[in-house]
């Protein structure tokens, strides 16, 4: 047993060098023709570099460093930054089409029907066409108007669960709720039951 792990062991770290050595070689590649950034760790790229608490800080320090447009390695992942408003302009309004699509990723395809939803479609005739469908049999005024009984409702009972912490001295965490709340109205209006329903039918 031990010298069959053994030979597996000598077998898999060549293996992985040589995926390794192909990923630096690829990446390398890519970062040429991208602008400049810090340079990235194998697999994971810059994520040691980013803390979510404060990356706005972080990545303004790395703009003071690299210049207004850099670029990060998010895992496989290469990202561009922009820091400067008149180069988000630039790219947002006179090149919005460039940049008006999502990458395609496996998980994506899948959710979306290989990419025939509204969300994760790419930007062409199709997705205007349905953006049209959606905005007048969807998002009109008069459909919005019609699950007023679903917002007031929930809204209900938010104020109720809130009355309840309130007098029984409970500390209430706004956040938490008004995530229930929204994740219940979304959930009602599409699958016609509230969210903790929907999530314990489709986990028992």
């Amino acid at each position: 047993m031990f010298s069959f792990l053994y030979y597996l062991l000598l077998l898999a770290i060549p293996l992985m060098a040589v995926v390794i050595f192909h990923h630096l070689k690829k990446q390398q590649h890519k970062r040429t023709t991208l602008p400049p950034g810090p340079k990235p760790l194998p697999i994971i790229g810059n994520l040691h570099q980013l803390d979510s608490s404060n990356l706005n800080l972080q990545l303004w320090n790395l703009s003071k460093i690299y210049g207004s447009i850099f670029s990060l390695q998010i895992g496989f992942k290469p990202a561009i930054v922009i820091s400067s408003p008149k180069l988000a302009k630039e790219v947002l309004k006179d090149h919005d089409l460039d940049v008006s699509s999502r990458p395609p990723s496996l998980g994506t395809t899948r959710l979306s029907y290989n990419g025939f939803n509204l969300i994760f479609s790419p930007c062409s005739e199709y997705w205007r066409e349905i953006r049209k469908i959606c905005v007048v049999h969807f998002f009109s005024s008069k459909r919005i108007s019609g699950f007023y009984h679903i917002r007031k409702s929930e809204v209900e009972r938010m104020l109720g669960k809130i009355s309840e912490h309130v007098s029984s001295s409970k500390t209430t965490n706004l956040s938490e709720i008004l995530m229930s709340v929204s994740s219940s109205i979304a959930c009602r209006i599409a699958f016609g039951r509230r969210y903790e329903v929907y999530m314990a039918r489709n986990h028992s």
